[in-house]
């Protein structure tokens, strides 16, 4: 399987971002220099997939272990996400919040939940901290599918999202959903997206989650996105309702696990998420927002990004 990855040399005098596609063996194929994501996304879907094969074919420029990957979103794209998409996540809205009916009703309405989750700067990526919220005492990841869309609404691969959210903001009113899902370490993403012909069925596919937490696991599920209650293709359809996307979108695609009441996030948790075919997003977890503050600057400066990493294969 050929994933599409956005990396830097770090060890060059100079490090560039470059994008290129990396096969199963851990080797990357650099893109044209200077090709961005955004780039890729500005094609359609059977020029991204000709430019892809093309690249696959020459020969290994980089090797995984050898560079940073970088979340794989740049330029002017943008992450979305969808609410309220699972049966799971309706009952446990509404046991959480204030306002029962708004998530009774959303669920069966015609028009979805959907809202702005982040800009490519301030996303997090494989081994990089995820946060709490100080003035939320219930915080939960959520793991989701990630739809990466093009800007002619093609979707072309999928990730993995992790939609850090505040469950005791949002439920105490649903106006306060911007303070409950967008602040500095709220969201994650795989550092590889995989394309769209790598994927079978996006409907069908496992995800599990496992919070690990001193020694043990503190909390696990399962869902699979076969208990969709919207299609991808529906929610893709609503997001571009309203505007274009020049560089493409991701639009997470909502959760199905949800931990009871009585579970909260920690500090110094390790969160697991895994979709079959996709892989697994791994992010510890700090209650120090201070602890993001290192995102302004790796913006110009990415390759500052390695101080502020879980090496590899640390538990």
């Amino acid at each position: 399987m050929t994933r599409i990855v956005r990396f830097i040399d770090d060890t060059a005098s100079a490090p560039a971002v470059q994008t290129g596609i990396a096969d199963d063996q851990g080797k990357i194929r650099a893109f044209p220099e200077g090709t961005q994501i955004a780039d890729l996304l500005r094609l359609r879907a059977a020029a991204l997939r000709d430019l892809a094969e093309a690249t696959a074919a020459g020969r290994p420029t980089h090797t995984e272990h050898e560079v940073l990957l970088l979340p794989p979103l740049d330029g002017r794209m943008e992450l979305w996400a969808a609410g309220v998409t699972y049966e799971r996540s309706r009952a446990a809205r509404v046991a959480e919040s204030t306002e029962q009916t708004v998530y009774e009703r959303i669920y069966d309405a015609e028009r979805p939940e959907l809202f702005f989750k982040a800009v490519p700067w301030r996303i997090v990526t494989d081994g990089e901290p995820v946060a709490l919220r100080a003035d939320s005492p219930l915080n939960v990841p959520e793991p989701e599918l990630g739809l990466v869309v093009n800007r002619h609404g093609e979707t072309v691969g999928c990730l993995i999202v992790d939609d850090v959210s505040s469950r005791s903001i949002e439920g105490e009113n649903p106006l306060y959903l911007p303070q409950a899902k967008i602040y500095a370490g709220s969201c994650a993403v795989s550092a590889a997206l995989v394309p769209a012909w790598e994927i079978t069925d996006p409907g069908a596919l496992e995800i599990a989650l496992v919070v690990r937490r001193g020694g043990g696991i503190a909390y696990e599920g399962t869902t699979s996105t076969a208990a969709f209650h919207r299609t991808p293709h529906e929610l893709v359809g609503h997001l571009r309702r309203g505007q274009p996307f020049p560089d493409g979108v991701v639009l997470s695609t909502g959760t199905g696990i949800v931990p009871e009441l009585d579970f909260t996030l920690a500090a110094g948790d390790l969160v697991e998420i895994t979709i079959e075919g996709l892989g697994t997003l791994t992010n510890t977890v700090t209650d120090e927002l201070a602890d993001l503050d290192w995102l302004v600057e790796a913006a110009d400066r990415p390759e500052i990004r390695r101080a502020h990493r879980r090496p590899r294969g640390d538990d």
